[in-house]
């Protein structure tokens, strides 16, 4: 049996605000279930919403799905089946999250003005019968998805029974990007926009290179992968291309956040949920949400998990992550839909692991999520997801093994309730570790074009770091470049390619002021344009990190070199950066062979009244980097609390929550002053355990 650590009070990141008064600190977190009463007899609508109230659900989410029957014909509207729902739905105590159709444009509308059409790069146009095949950029489209948010709104806006508003479903087009003809004009203006003139976009983009140069906007196209037959002559188009698609997105939600306020009560709020990791379109853009809700499902053949059963119970650090990434933009996040049992579109949909749904819901609680909803209520009997397991099944009586859980989550919930205490003290030893991540798109995108190496992963590198600080018990904030760092003793910065002086110069700032910051490999390379600085390799940060960046190395998959840290041996094959450090800094790790063996690897340089260490190598498991990290909070005279692989220890609200993700039973040591609520210090596979 491992032994799990666990010393001393622990304090949570932050308080977590209540944006505009939405939410009711005494509950905590409510939880609600999607339901479609449109694909249901509606002489079953009681039924179901009794059920739900009979589980413990507190609110509903309709109408996401439903534009083909609140708007059967253009400019006809019906909502008369939709208050049936909201009646009965209010009638079993249950608030309501109303939802726009974006996602899902009706067939008259696709017959009428097929341009609104999403264009795949080959030219190939979306077809009806699917979702998020609506072009953002469409005039017509916004137009119409305007009428139909004008006139919902203006049906439900004062309805007290509506609790908030939910825009789209995981905006996006799924990987894809639209090449439609509105793209095209669109793109050409923003550029147009961001460069002024074309002598500046030949100059961000290198159109020197292979004789790429403009003589006017009308000329550009978007950078088109399949009929870039022989590579690509500029990456930072690609980058520009992904930023204005970001934008495309951002501005589509605003348009329809705007036309809902302008009907909708203040005390209503609206989000819309994104999907945890996001690579086609960066949710952080959508500042005039009131806050950013989340999907998550853990569990689909994507993962392995820690041990043997990891595939069933997901990777540790998921929840956590889409907690931290999320929360920290306007205080507040909620998951709008967490896993409910089985799926039926990963790469194999296994079972998840007896217990693991309710940790999931213990992961989120711990999070500071205000809220936990679920797709979906019942197991559908058409369409695309039939296989997709819901709280009750095929018969739409019976409780699945996940609506049983989510029933057991909330009645512990309402019982931890009652010992809630507002403003509940924050131990200064968990404070003290307080750390951010900093995150931009732009690096992943940018790398994503020319990764060097097959074997390279922006984000697997990035969720790596933030697994590793999650694994010793830190507390985490994933910000952007405008945050105040000030606030975080340790600031973690992975492979930030893309640089300018302005944000060095803050690194440095921060150091001198007292802050513990960490490089990685990758960083400091090029400026925001994508080019490398005309300067000696990585001079950037050569003088905040304390050495010169002599050369990188790239191994193939089968050659496994070896790099030194405190005695012990590492493996790594990806990516290192032989480093050269100047005098006074100290060294941590070297290379143990190649022709470089006994140059250095990682540095740790003190800056002023802090430290800035970097970390230039990739470990084949990422140990040695995690090592190094405890070393930094070590020597920067921060405590941590290291954790088993696989477990979870979060702090919210008074609570401690540790939940076991790995594949074998962990012993969790609580002090003994402790009141254990729900659980007991022996935590098996997906064990939760919650005390005070």
């Amino acid at each position: 049996m491992k032994k799990l650590l666990f010393v001393g009070v622990l304090l949570a990141l932050t308080v977590f605000p209540k944006a505009q008064g939405f939410f009711n600190p005494e509950k905590m977190v409510e939880t609600g279930v999607y339901y479609y009463p449109e694909a249901w007899n509606p002489d079953q609508w009681d039924r179901d919403f009794k059920k739900m109230e009979d589980m413990g659900f507190e609110f509903t989410h309709m109408a996401e799905f439903a534009w083909a029957q609140m708007e059967p014909v253009e400019g006809q509207y019906d909502f008369k089946w939709l208050d049936k729902a909201v009646e009965l739905a209010a009638k079993h105590h249950l608030k309501v999250i109303m939802c726009t159709s974006s996602a899902t444009p009706p067939v008259w509308l696709i017959k009428k003005y097929p341009e609104v059409l999403v264009e795949l790069p080959t030219g190939q146009t979306a077809e009806h019968g699917t979702r998020q095949h609506g072009s953002w950029s469409n005039p017509k489209f916004r137009e119409l998805v305007t009428r139909l948010d004008a006139a919902q709104a203006k049906h439900y806006g004062n309805d007290k029974r509506i609790w908030g508003w939910q825009i789209d479903n995981e905006p996006s087009h799924y990987g894809t990007y639209d090449f439609s003809p509105a793209v095209q004009k669109n793109f050409k203006a923003w550029l147009q926009q961001k460069y002024k003139t074309i002598a500046a976009l030949n100059e961000a983009w290198g159109t020197a290179f292979w004789s790429g140069v403009y003589t006017d906007f009308s000329q550009v196209e978007i950078p088109n992968a399949p009929r870039l037959i022989s590579g690509v002559a500029s990456p930072i188009s690609i980058v520009d291309f992904k930023r204005f698609s970001a934008d495309e997105c951002a501005g589509f939600i605003s348009m329809q956040y705007n036309t809902l306020r302008e009907s909708i009560t203040k005390d209503q709020f609206v989000t819309s949920n994104f999907m945890h990791i996001h690579t086609d379109v960066d949710p952080w853009r959508n500042k005039d949400l009131d806050f950013i809700s989340y999907t998550m499902y853990p569990v689909a053949g994507y993962t392995a998990g820690v041990g043997d059963q990891g595939f069933r119970l997901g990777d540790p650090w998921r929840i956590s992550w889409a907690n931290d990434f999320f929360r920290p933009l306007k205080g507040v996040t909620g998951v709008m839909e967490l896993q409910p049992g089985q799926v039926n579109w990963g790469s194999y949909n296994p079972l998840p692991y007896p217990g693991v749904i309710r940790a999931w819901l213990w992961n989120a609680f711990a999070g500071g999520l205000d809220f936990i909803c679920s797709y979906r209520f019942r197991q559908p009997l058409y369409g695309g997801e039939q296989f997709h397991y819901g709280m009750v099944g095929t018969d739409g009586a019976t409780e699945l093994f996940g609506g049983q859980q989510y029933s057991e989550f909330m009645k512990e919930i309402r019982e931890l309730r009652k010992l809630y205490k507002p403003k509940a003290p924050m131990p200064a030893e968990y404070a003290a570790r307080k750390t951010a991540v900093l995150y931009n798109p732009d690096n992943i995108w940018e790398t994503e074009v020319q990764k060097q190496t097959y074997q390279w992963d922006e984000v697997g590198l990035i969720t790596r770091y933030y697994s590793n600080l999650k694994s010793l018990c830190v507390p985490v904030d994933i910000v952007g470049e405008d945050r105040d760092l000030s606030a975080y003793p340790v600031v973690v910065a992975p492979a930030y390619q893309m640089v300018d002086k302005a944000l060095v110069e803050k690194w440095r700032k921060y150091a001198e002021n007292g802050g513990h910051l960490v490089l990685t490999c990758r960083t400091g390379l090029k400026d925001r344009n994508g080019h490398f600085f005309e300067a000696p390799w990585g001079d950037a940060i050569a003088s905040l990190i304390g050495a010169k960046i002599a050369m990188y190395d790239e191994l193939s998959k089968e050659t496994k070199a070896t790099v030194t840290f405190n005695t012990k041996n590492y493996t790594w094959n990806v990516w290192g950066d032989i480093l050269e450090p100047y005098f006074g800094v100290e060294t941590w790790a070297t290379y143990a062979d190649q022709f470089y063996a006994g140059k250095a690897s990682v540095v740790h340089h003190r800056v002023g009244k802090g430290t800035v260490t970097y970390i230039g190598t990739v470990t084949t498991d990422g140990k040695m980097e995690k090592e190094v990290l405890k070393k930094v909070y070590d020597e920067s005279g921060i405590t941590t609390n290291e954790q088993p692989e696989g477990v979870m220890v979060n702090w919210r609200d008074g609570f401690w929550v540790a939940i076991n993700y790995s594949s074998s039973k962990v012993l969790v040591n609580i002090p003994a002053k402790s009141k254990i609520i729900f659980g007991t210090k022996e935590l098996g596979v997906a064990g939760v355990v919650v005390w005070q």
